[in-house]
């Protein structure tokens, strides 16, 4: 897994994406904060307005997403200190925005993969998660949603909802 697709393989791979693609994935990423920033390490702060203002947010944040060539994305990347994050995992999946996302469960059986991610170019870890997770969060129209994820989805989830407290892969693998 990798939060970040294109963000770990050759310059000769890249160099094979098409030219505008590669412009919008540079400007994408130019507006990520990436590792030393201090808004990596913060705690965001749950959403109370559910209005216009979120939703733009959260398109913002989705176009960044797929333009950076992601499978998620924190509103603390972008320095934005809300429990925000959206994601998907896979290129057919639809794109899902969760707000105040809180851990309900998550299952003792662990998997370990590699992880990228856009706040940290060219860095790829193992990280050992809970394959299995059940998520209580709102959508954007603040809307109770309950998300039961497992492999992937699951494994992007937990990855997004730990910028939202300030931890980032470095902090979940060995030294």
């Amino acid at each position: 897994m990798a939060e970040e697709i294109a963000g770990n393989e050759s310059e000769e791979v890249r160099s094979t994406l098409d030219p505008e693609i590669e412009a919008r994935r540079r400007a994408a990423l130019a507006r990520v904060r990436v590792f030393g920033d201090p808004a990596l390490r913060t705690r965001a702060a749950p959403v109370e307005k559910f209005d216009d203002a979120l939703a733009a947010e959260i398109a913002r944040m989705t176009r960044l997403m797929e333009d950076a060539l992601g499978v998620g994305l924190a509103a603390t990347q972008l320095g934005v200190m809300h429990r925000v994050l959206v994601y998907r995992a896979g290129p057919d999946a639809p794109f899902v925005a969760v707000v105040n996302p809180e851990l309900e469960w998550a299952s003792t059986e662990q998997e370990t993969a590699e992880e990228a991610c856009l706040s940290i170019p060219g860095v790829a870890v193992d990280v050992e998660r809970p394959l299995y997770v059940r998520v209580n969060a709102r959508d954007e129209d603040g809307k109770p949603i309950l998300i039961e994820a497992s492999g992937l989805d699951a494994r992007v989830v937990q990855h997004e909802m730990d910028h939202l407290d300030g931890v980032l892969i470095l902090d979940r693998t060995s030294k």
